[in-house]
């Protein structure tokens, strides 16, 4: 019990971080089945076709000088729990973490598919959970984030609103894909999916392509009264 206590107070601690250096705050998660996020209220004015609206439109810059390592070198840590082990602990149910702040079980409603993943942790079965970035890094890069400091790319990286615990599969299937050209096979979860985009460049200040926001405004058409995910 002690060390799921502990592992609430770094979520706490993350957001609490981002809200001091990076305006507005981050969210948590708006996955389908999330334990963490069923029933949260949004403000009137966060739809994410406004926000969708102030988002730069620009041409890719090149991919060069692009690697993760621009973004950091691997999860943050906070004590003994990196971003990884807090996310999964986040959009997990029924979690089982040890005693060096790892969750070692647990059982992932899996948003891109709508598959339930049973997740335990090992060499050949940790993979089967993976953590995706919402707008891939490369994607990022090549949308303004070249521009931002290391620090801002760091956060960036092991930003709660920009996390999701995902199927390994389907994570790597995507691999650096936008809105244009890749979707959530999960379509009821195609509109969550598009506004958390939305969110994460509107914060970090990226751009979107023309094909980005086309395929953007399309999904969320059907779903004119989409908001951004709030914490």
């Amino acid at each position: 019990m002690g060390l799921v206590c502990i592992m609430a107070a770094i979520v706490v601690a993350i957001f609490q971080y981002y809200q001091t250096r990076h305006q507005p705050a981050p969210s948590q998660p708006s996955a389908t089945q999330s334990k963490k996020d069923t029933s949260a209220s949004h403000s009137p004015s966060s739809k994410a076709v406004d926000a969708l609206v102030s988002i730069e439109v620009k041409g890719r810059a090149p991919k060069t000088g692009y690697s993760r390592t621009q973004f950091g070198d691997g999860w943050l840590l906070n004590g003994s729990c990196d971003t990884r082990n807090v996310i999964l602990n986040r959009d997990l149910v029924d979690t089982i973490v040890n005693e060096r702040c790892k969750v070692t079980k647990g059982t992932l409603y899996d948003p891109y598919t709508g598959i339930t993943i049973e997740f335990l942790r090992g060499d050949t079965t940790s993979d089967l959970v993976q953590i995706d970035h919402v707008v891939a890094l490369s994607n990022a890069w090549q949308t303004g984030a070249q521009l931002l400091t290391t620090d801002e790319r760091i956060r960036f990286a092991n930003d709660p609103l920009e996390l999701l615990a995902v199927g390994g599969a389907a994570n790597q299937a995507k691999a650096d894909g936008d809105a244009a050209t890749w979707l959530p096979a999960n379509k009821s979860f195609r509109c969550q999916y598009v506004a958390r985009q939305i969110a994460v460049k509107q914060k970090y200040r990226l751009w979107v392509t023309q094909a980005e926001r086309d395929a953007m405004t399309r999904i969320l058409e059907g779903c004119p009264e989409q908001t951004l995910p709030t914490p």
